[in-house]
């Protein structure tokens, strides 16, 4: 016998609705209201965006937690890691208070999307749901320190959290222990500053970096936490909830894969959180330099490794196989090479080849990649744009013979060595500090560690007189953009300081 099931639509029967109830029936889902800067993101997003804001407020904020995860790595201060996320904030994700006249709901609503766009891209692997979960609870801490103290306080008792209050009776009873975990006393009565001190009471457990430095009483298995340690609880309660959220994530995120819209950009912003991406904006050349055939072995000396140990093949066998000469042209192409340049530095570095074989087999490749010929309606006229960091590590990884790719990740460990060492790195401390960046698949960190190293008397002189480019605020994630601040900083004093303020370049004559 078959069991009716009374909650499913007989189709035989009329639906009848009358339309006067639906016309003014409640929606199903109400527009989100953001009453604070701060959110612990409970509810998901329900309004309809465009797909361009689906992407462009992902790629915004990824840019956000990767720099933040990057002053993480290179162990920056609290004050210099807000000092350095300041500007990027104000750039990609800003978020005004209440009393603020700018418009505080369109910011607040694009940190609440992309938010959630991202924990989608992120939970699909344990990996980088950790990773995830790592960096928005350093991206709240450092705006829960940056908020408004009222707004603040508004915000934390509209979470309802399960804090239980130590009463006055209490206070007094432990005075001597509570007050050595608060900065008082001067001269004090001690139960007068106990009575003004306020103090929760929680499981130890919920505030473990609290209880590892010694800022809180402990007994009977309960933290009595002062008021200004109550962002740790704050924080950690924020974790908690955003890790189980993510594990929940995880078991909707297969009903995704069907919507062939939506899964290349999440698939896309997963890959992206090894490295992000950036766009070639085509101001990777500097303005006013003039960058020919002949000059390509001496700016070498401002290549990073993966374009420096092409160049160095190329030089030495007369030869690269495809993936090395495509990723090494539109390198190239985006210093600022012409494709009549391009074309003279091909046919003189293949020097096996006659000039027939040149003609025949690569000087059509050389233009279509520079939109000479071929190509689609969207590279015509303009070509291919120069490959980021992005995807040079998740794209075509280098086999037999080949020259492409990027060392910090393909190399082991003791050839990569060689051929920093080979390039004038020879500081164990940033050997060492490479290696590690290597085995935690942190690659475009190990690039920006030796940047550094090797541009550290240029920085430190462009530090002292305040020559501080806006690109110097960033991570480095593009080979052109690594070439391009490398020149900049040799050519201090060249360069006009407007100029490298702004990215560009003045009449600077490269040397033959």
């Amino acid at each position: 016998m078959i069991r009716q099931d009374f909650n499913r639509i007989d189709p035989k029967r009329r639906n009848v609705v009358d339309h006067r109830k639906k016309q003014f029936a409640d929606p199903s889902y109400k527009e989100t209201q953001y009453p604070h800067s701060l959110s612990f993101y409970a509810a998901p997003p329900t309004a309809d965006i465009t797909l361009e804001e689906f992407e462009q407020w992902a790629i915004d904020r990824l840019h956000v937690l990767a720099e933040l995860e990057a002053c993480s790595f290179r162990n920056k201060s609290p004050a210099e890691t807000t000092l350095h996320m300041k500007p990027l904030l104000d750039k990609y994700l800003p978020l005004d208070t209440n009393s603020s006249s700018g418009p505080v709901f369109a910011q607040r609503q694009k940190d609440h999307y992309s938010h959630f766009i991202l924990r989608l891209a992120f939970c699909s692997t344990k990996d980088l749901r950790q990773r995830f979960s790592r960096v928005e609870t350093m991206l709240f801490r450092l705006r829960f320190n940056a908020d408004d103290t009222r707004e603040r306080n508004a915000f934390i008792s509209s979470l309802n959290l399960d804090w239980e209050t130590v009463s006055d009776e209490e206070k007094r009873e432990y005075a001597t222990e509570l007050m050595a975990t608060v900065a008082s006393g001067f001269g004090k009565k001690i139960h007068q500053s106990i009575d003004d001190e306020t103090f929760c009471k929680v499981d130890w457990m919920r505030v473990p970096d609290l209880v590892e430095s010694r800022k809180v009483f402990l007994r009977a298995g309960k933290a009595y936490v002062p008021s200004k340690e109550q962002q740790s609880l704050v924080v950690t309660e924020f974790t908690a909830r955003l890790e189980r959220a993510l594990e929940l994530t995880a078991r909707a995120r297969p009903s995704l894969d069907e919507d062939d819209r939506l899964t290349p950009i999440l698939d896309h912003l997963s890959k992206s959180f090894v490295a992000p991406d950036s766009k070639y904006a085509g101001d990777g050349a500097i303005e006013g330099a003039v960058i020919t055939a002949r000059n390509i072995d001496n700016l070498a000396q401002h290549f990073p490794m993966c374009m420096s140990h092409t160049h160095r093949t190329l030089r030495r066998d007369g030869h690269l196989k495809h993936f090395g000469r495509l990723q090494y042209t539109l390198f190239l192409k985006g210093i600022g090479l012409s494709l009549d340049e391009c074309l003279t530095f091909w046919r003189q570095g293949l020097r096996r080849k006659t000039e027939d074989e040149f003609n025949k087999e690569y000087r059509y490749n050389v233009r279509h990649t520079y939109g000479d010929v071929g190509g689609d309606s969207n590279r015509r006229g303009g070509g291919y744009s120069p490959y980021s960091c992005q995807k040079i590590l998740t794209e075509h990884a280098p086999g037999a013979g080949e020259a492409h790719g990027c060392p910090y990740r393909h190399f082991n460990m003791e050839n990569l060595a060689g051929l920093l060492q080979a390039s004038g790195v020879n500081d164990r401390a940033v050997l060492q500090g490479v290696k590690e960046d290597k085995d935690k698949q942190k690659f475009h960190l190990a690039c920006n560690r030796v940047f550094e190293h090797v541009h550290r008397n240029e920085l430190k002189r462009a530090k002292d007189d305040g020559v501080m480019t806006a690109a110097q605020l960033e991570t480095i994630v593009h080979p052109n953009e690594y070439f391009k601040r490398s020149f900049l900083l040799k050519n201090l004093g060249k360069v006009p300081q407007s100029q490298q303020r702004d990215g560009g370049g003045g009449d600077v004559k490269m040397e033959e």
